[in-house]
């Protein structure tokens, strides 16, 4: 079947293909058409041919040269550094000789490709490559520069990942489209390990795969994927919505028992799950506590991901289409709408969102085309979920960081590495550029530097402000002489003893990293303040200290258990997380559009999911179910 469907393919894009085009092959890449051809003009040319195609084949088109055309590659560098501007600050070229790119890492990428995509056309019209352009971070990423080489280096790999997905995607269809199941195996009534299988008569697809991080025993850490109806050889594929390890975190175990599927994502999340992900086996490895799989897993993970941008349709099984829209939540975070069998029906998962704008990022989305179920977070829906505003948060912070600086202490806030962490420095740069708090150092410990470095070499997913700050201001708030970088022991230990300072370190719960040593260092001292400023899961050592206990027994530094005391003001304040506020979360039901028939409540606390699923049905008569898990629901 699938080579009839491919020779279907073939002939229609030779018929609609104009005379001159000197056609190599034809190959499905994963979700993509590829048309490999000898002419460079037509390549350079192509927008109105692949928008046509793309249009009446309803498929992703993508046309390279062939192999025999390309120009050879020192002669392609050469070219290369005459075309493109010296302001584009070409920091590295490459060669991909299996998808015949020419990979272009630049400061300036927007140079790189030109108004309008002239200059990229010219270097395909030259030399025959077509320009695969990264932009040069400016703050050096270490799991950025890891994930390009391992694609490179495996790129033979890739391409045969490609072209076996491609044919199990296009085959077709074998059965009616007659029902649409859910299945909850992690992540409902509780917060941590998110995961669900979407089966239609055709498809297995899982969305997120988390884990709960807060807990210590497998059967409440992982998702239960011990389901009857999963099967982790008959899954078609793997769509993340975002990086955060309660969404992400037990993909590699997937990867360990056999799977060989992809993964579909943004290109944030493919960077930021790798670094959460590699994170997790190293704290689990120097904890004792090893996880049913390792680094290499993560690797094979990396070589099957298929990034995705926000709008873009892509068929990834034989009836389900999806496409990613933003979120809000964190960098890159997506809500996945899926269109299955063809319109028969229409499926929004929101993964976590804010809907409300951040210094960080634009608020979620809520326009689709067509909608009849959706599954939707509530972490924060309880009633009595009232926050403050962004800017009252942000007032409450200052005063905390005024009083706790002038009696002589020290702030440690325990943040999550990726998206807490780089709203507050944007605050704190501010608020400290403006004069409105002492210029201290402000201690970046943990991962915060390296995800950073990761929000520096994505900016078109940052909010329009920001964006605006570092393109035409020129001013890069991430890079401001105020943050330090953390290193090591010794100087964790110089901070500690030191001066008054404000500190951001992992984990945001303090379920380990260094923030729980912080804590320890500093939390018999009256001068000194926690702030909590996201959310304290269920068991965590952060929401025993967020409830006030006042005797903690912790590890001390000689192995041996001791009790802290906890003298140090606790704080938290409420606002900058990235989830919606119980308003914001039934406003987003209001504004949806269209409107669901159905809507699923998941990713909360047994009462806030019940009371927000039963407000939205009392206020939009929209039928509301909030499902446990191991519980199935049929949409459809």
């Amino acid at each position: 079947m699938t080579s009839n469907v491919l020779e279907e393919i073939k002939e229609a894009i030779v018929k609609k293909l104009p005379e001159e085009v000197q056609l190599a092959k034809i190959e499905f890449e994963g979700p993509e058409v590829v048309i490999y051809t000898k002419n460079h003009d037509i390549i350079a040319d192509s927008g109105d041919i692949i928008r046509t195609l793309a249009k009446d084949l309803r498929k992703r088109i993508i046309i390279r040269s062939d192999k025999s055309v390309l120009m050879d590659p020192d002669d392609t560098i050469k070219a290369v550094e005459e075309i493109v501007p010296v302001e584009a600050e070409i920091t590295n070229i490459s060669f991909d000789e299996v998808t015949c790119e020419v990979v272009i890492e630049a400061t300036k990428p927007g140079l790189v490709i030109g108004k309008y995509g002239v200059t990229s056309r010219e270097i395909v019209r030259k030399t025959g490559w077509a320009p695969k352009i990264l932009r040069t971070p400016p703050i050096q990423s270490e799991i950025i520069g890891r994930i390009r080489n391992t694609l490179m280096n495996n790129s033979k790999e890739r391409k045969k990942i490609l072209t076996d997905l491609g044919a199990r995607i296009h085959q077709g269809g074998k059965y009616p489209n007659d029902w649409v199941r859910l299945t909850a195996m992690g992540g409902f009534k509780e917060v941590g390990r998110s995961c669900m299988l979407l089966q239609t008569p055709n498809s297995r697809i899982l969305l997120d795969c988390g884990v709960n991080v807060a807990e210590q025993d497998e059967k409440s850490s992982f998702p239960m994927l011990g389901v009857p109806e999963f099967s982790i050889q008959d899954l078609d594929a793997v769509v993340v919505s975002h990086a955060h390890l309660d969404h992400c975190g037990f993909i590699p175990y997937l990867y360990h028992y056999g799977y060989e599927g992809p993964v579909y994502s943004t290109s944030a999340t493919r960077d930021l799950m790798t670094l959460l992900q590699l994170d997790y086996i190293d704290i689990a490895h120097r904890e004792d506590n090893p996880l049913p799989f390792n680094r290499k897993h993560v690797q094979k993970m990396i070589k099957h991901t298929i990034t995705l941008d926000y709008g873009v349709v892509t068929d990834i099984s034989p009836d389900i289409k999806l496409t990613l829209h933003n979120a809000g939540h964190i960098l890159g975070s997506a809500m996945c709408h899926f269109n299955i069998g063809e319109g028969a029906h229409n499926m929004l998962y929101t993964g976590d969102f804010k809907y409300e704008r951040s210094r960080l990022l634009e608020p979620a989305n809520t326009k689709f085309p067509r909608i009849e179920s959706c599954v939707m977070e509530s972490t924060y829906g309880g009633h009595e979920d009232v926050t403050p505003s962004r800017n009252n948060a942000e007032k409450e912070l200052m005063k905390t960081i005024y009083k706790t600086l002038k009696r002589g202490g020290k702030i440690l806030v325990p943040v999550f590495a990726v998206g807490r962490a780089q709203e507050l420095m944007i605050v704190l740069e501010e608020y400290m550029r403006h004069g409105y708090i002492e210029e201290v150092p402000i201690h970046l410990d943990g991962m915060i530097w390296e995800a950073t470095a990761v929000h520096t070499a994505r900016p078109e997913y940052l909010s329009k402000d920001l964006r605006d700050q570092i393109f035409h201001m020129g001013r890069n708030p991430f890079i401001a002489e105020s943050f330090n970088k953390v290193q090591n022991i010794k100087e964790r230990k110089e901070i500690v003893d030191g001066e008054p300072s404000i500190i951001l370190s992992t984990s945001g719960m303090l379920t380990g990293g260094n923030s729980v040593e912080y804590f320890k260092w500093l939390c018999e001292d009256k001068r000194n303040t926690i702030v909590f400023v996201g959310y304290q899961s269920e068991g965590s050592l952060g929401r025993r200290i967020q409830k006030g206990h006042k005797e903690i027994p912790l590890e001390g530094e000689d192995g041996k258990t001791k009790v802290f005391n906890v003298n140090m003001e606790v704080k938290t304040i409420h606002g900058f997380s990235g989830h919606s506020n119980r308003r914001q979360l039934m406003e987003f039901a209001k504004r949806l559009h269209p409107r669901p028939d159905k809507i699923l409540t998941c990713h909360g606390d047994p009462y806030k999911t019940v009371d927000l699923a039963s407000s939205i049905h009392r206020s939009y008569k929209i039928e509301t179910k909030t499902p446990l898990i191991l519980d199935a629901v049929r949409l459809q």
